[in-house]
């Protein structure tokens, strides 16, 4: 079983995936979203490990320029992104059933029979991941928990992307500063384009979603 250790939590974003790769690979998968964090973990990933898993959840309701992004991380990366269907059939889409349901039950699903998930969980994102380490036991799935961006800042994504010429998000560019799903994901800084007009802050794959 692996240990945080006080080395890990401060090593570089690098170190942590290569420990990561080195501890749980092939058992290890990395959750990607296709926003500015993803740029920076996919490239890190599959510079150490080309045959690295990677998934993305698809609601059926993400942006068009999310579809366009994923192209090109394929193209760029050479990756084969891993697709966990959290639609819903026949049934009208709504943000309980897509984050309260769906797409936490498509997690569940992504992470069968793995022993660690790489995020895109940076401090400064939100409150509710200000504490987030470095390396950390997932405890609702009995799992562990890979955050290599957690002392990252926005400055730091934006250098490194640029600094490696890699693709991102065009909506970034548009003031997004986080990018779900396009029915309820507006403009604005952090997290408040999330979920705007509503005191969600999580859809519950991060946080214990509220009883």
């Amino acid at each position: 079983m692996a240990t945080v250790t006080t080395d890990l939590e401060h090593a570089p974003a690098r170190e942590v995936v290569a420990y990561a790769l080195g501890r749980f690979h092939p058992r290890l998968t990395m959750a990607c979203s296709f926003q500015k964090e993803e740029s920076v973990l996919v490239h890190m990933l599959t510079e150490i490990e080309p045959g690295a898993r990677i998934f993305t959840i698809d609601t059926g309701v993400l942006f068009p320029e999310t579809l366009q992004t994923w192209k090109q991380f394929e193209h760029r990366f050479g990756v084969n992104v891993e697709v966990v269907d959290a639609t819903s059939p026949g049934a009208a889409w709504s943000v309980s059933r897509c984050c309260g349901e769906a797409k936490v039950d498509a997690l569940g699903r992504a992470l069968t029979g793995v022993e660690a998930w790489i995020t895109g969980v940076r401090r400064e994102q939100a409150p509710t991941r200000s504490s987030s380490a470095k390396l950390e036991r997932d405890e609702r799935r009995g799992i562990w928990k890979v955050n290599p961006l957690a002392d990252w800042t926005d400055k730091d994504l934006w250098r490194y992307i640029h600094e490696h010429d890699l693709p991102y998000h065009p909506l970034h560019d548009r003031g997004y500063a986080s990018i779900g799903c396009a029915p309820c994901t507006q403009p604005g800084d952090g997290r408040e384009g999330r979920w705007a007009g509503q005191e969600k802050v999580e859809c519950g794959i991060h946080v214990e979603p509220p009883s």
